[in-house]
């Protein structure tokens, strides 16, 4: 057997696992979450073109559940069918942790984050979805659910730099409520790691937060999450094209960094912008 074949067979490497026939299962669920527990409001979904490949980049909001993702996803495979070929790049400790929900995630179109399953799904024709911020964003602290927070996470640049494929940025306003992050006690616990303590599954979690949220309560830890029934706004993003594109363009680091800042410069923008329009509304309604 060969190292590449070796390599599609671990979990989450393969693109073969994705099936349009579980999606289509799921779908009446997602609907149910979509029009009556979050209440979602969405726009901007024009802005994908009906063919051809882009690099959808989120900001994750809710913790390990992060239901702004979930109800991404339903609006993707509502207006283009389950068919059309979609993946997302999953943290490589989810199949650590929990493999069987992993396995559930595959069939949906997850697939490992790392640059050779991002760069095969494109070059099957597949749009990929991104959440650099991972777990330093879906867990940043209450009081920043405001901001754009990637923790200086610049692969995503690379990687569309290197395919010359758009970006299309994915933001969301309420998501960040269905928890309420208090604090991260992660350098406390850094610490007591070093002393002897060992990580749960040997894994870093980089991040160790103090939220408030169902069903645990007070919650200590990336733990998973239910998340709490606050209204989800989405919008989908007119699409970032550089100037640049090819290998040596993602060779340039400075040309990376600048890249990089007029994403996240243009995706702060929006959230500010529909954060403004739904309080307009709300008071609006109030008075």
């Amino acid at each position: 057997m060969s190292n590449q074949t070796q390599v599609k067979s671990l979990p989450g490497w393969s693109l073969e696992e994705r099936d349009p026939q579980f999606i289509e299962s799921l779908i009446p669920v997602w609907e149910w979450f979509y029009r009556y527990y979050f209440r979602v409001k969405t726009d901007g979904w024009h802005h994908i073109p009906t063919e051809g490949k882009v690099l959808l980049v989120g900001s994750h909001n809710g913790g390990m559940a992060s239901p702004d993702t979930m109800m991404m996803m339903y609006d993707w495979f509502r207006l283009f069918g389950t068919q059309r070929l979609v993946y997302g790049l999953m943290h490589p400790s989810a199949w650590k942790v929990s493999p069987a929900i992993a396995h559930l995630a595959e069939k949906t179109g997850a697939i490992i984050a790392h640059p050779k399953t991002a760069s095969a799904a494109f070059d099957r024709g597949a749009s990929v979805l991104v959440y650099p911020g991972g777990q330093h964003d879906m867990f940043r602290l209450h009081s920043q659910r405001g901001q754009i927070h990637f923790a200086d996470r610049k692969g995503f640049i690379k990687l569309a730099l290197r395919k010359e494929v758009p970006i299309i940025p994915l933001i969301s306003v309420g998501a960040h409520d269905t928890l309420i992050v208090l604090a991260d006690c992660y350098e406390l616990v850094k610490q007591l790691n070093q002393w002897g303590l060992p990580w749960l599954y040997e894994i870093d979690p980089e991040v160790f937060p103090i939220y408030l949220g169902l069903p645990w309560g007070l919650s200590i830890g990336p733990l998973p999450n239910i998340p709490l029934p606050v209204q989800i706004h989405t919008r989908v993003c007119a699409p970032i094209i550089f100037e640049r594109y090819g290998n040596q363009a993602a060779r340039d680091r400075n040309y990376v960094d600048t890249c990089y800042d007029l994403v996240t410069k243009q995706m702060q923008q929006e959230l500010d912008r529909l954060s403004n329009r739904i309080q307009e509304s709300e008071a609006r309604i109030q008075n």
